[in-house]
């Protein structure tokens, strides 16, 4: 059956394709075809899905068992405990979790769920979306707000540089103490059955990462990488652009030492978001995500 959604104040502001995906709990895949076929309305007319919503706008969501709507997979409940036991952080207005290695944040053509989906199972509040996303490879914070009010105002703070991210990384190679930044544009290319690819060229976006060194030997080091900007694999890109692949980095990582990693037994890529830091509501947010084991000792990898 047709439905129509009145719009309001929870998800006034928010993107279509946003609002979409947290009503359906369907594959990002589907939702932009419903749009692009012009089967989701607002107002009555078509509409792309980057639009924001207004309050009181009419959306019209056609019957998904009409378009190849599938079963939602069923959450392993081991799963769930994992990620109950990964929240790091909780008040009323924001959920701050350790995202583990190999989870996606959400749902799509070829991922059946991802963390967002997950969570929302797991904990059934009636306000759940991504704050900013990871990549499936890396671990750590991963912020999600409670309410549209608290996702509105830290979407701010993102884009005014006012959150704080600092990165764990283990990369290949001695990396040199006095490399302390890297400021190379980074222009994304292509888009392959969800996976970005990333240049670093003079014609892409300025970014910039800033590097400490913590710990090094002659084939490893271990580094802690601030944003400054955020780009699409920003930190994965200007390791290997300067010569530094980050270890286990399926896309921009030296293969022949991935796979000797690999048959030692490290299965991920050594990238962890360990700590983000923000004021909201005058309150200082600073949430540090343990280090996966794998980081301990980088000497013994």
């Amino acid at each position: 059956m047709t439905q129509y959604i009145t719009v309001d104040e929870s998800h006034a502001g928010q993107r279509l394709d946003n609002f979409l995906l947290g009503l359906l709990k369907v594959p990002k895949s589907l939702v932009y075809r419903i749009i692009r076929k012009g089967e989701v309305r607002i107002n009555g007319g078509r509409i792309k899905p980057e639009v924001r919503l207004c309050l009181d706008d009419k959306v019209r969501i056609p019957p998904l068992h009409s378009i190849g709507k599938k079963p939602i997979a069923k959450i392993d409940n081991k799963i769930l405990s994992t990620l109950k036991e990964s929240i790091l952080f909780e008040t009323t207005d924001l959920l701050v979790l350790n995202k583990p290695a190999g989870f996606a944040v959400h749902g799509g053509s070829n991922v059946p769920f991802g963390v967002i989906e997950a969570l929302r199972e797991l904990l059934n509040y009636p306000f759940l979306e991504l704050v900013h996303r990871l990549d499936r490879a890396t671990s750590g914070c991963l912020l999600l707000a409670k309410n549209r009010k608290t996702l509105t105002a830290l979407h701010q703070l993102i884009t005014a540089g006012q959150i704080e991210k600092y990165y764990a990384a283990v990369v290949s190679g001695q990396w040199p103490v006095a490399l302390m930044r890297c400021d190379q544009p980074l222009k994304k290319v292509s888009v392959t059955e969800g996976q970005a690819k990333v240049l670093a060229t003079r014609e892409g976006k300025k970014a910039c990462t800033l590097f400490e060194v913590q710990e090094a030997n002659n084939d490893k080091s271990f580094l802690i990488a601030q944003l400054v900007t955020g780009r699409t694999h920003q930190i994965r890109v200007h390791c290997a652009y300067l010569g530094y692949p980050i270890i286990g980095d399926p896309l921009y990582g030296d293969f022949k030492i991935n796979n000797t990693m690999k048959k030692a037994g490290l299965d991920r890529m050594l990238l962890h978001a360990m700590r983000v830091r923000f004021t909201l509501k005058g309150q200082i947010i600073d949430i540090k995500a343990p280090l996966p084991k794998e980081f301990k000792d980088i000497t013994s990898l």
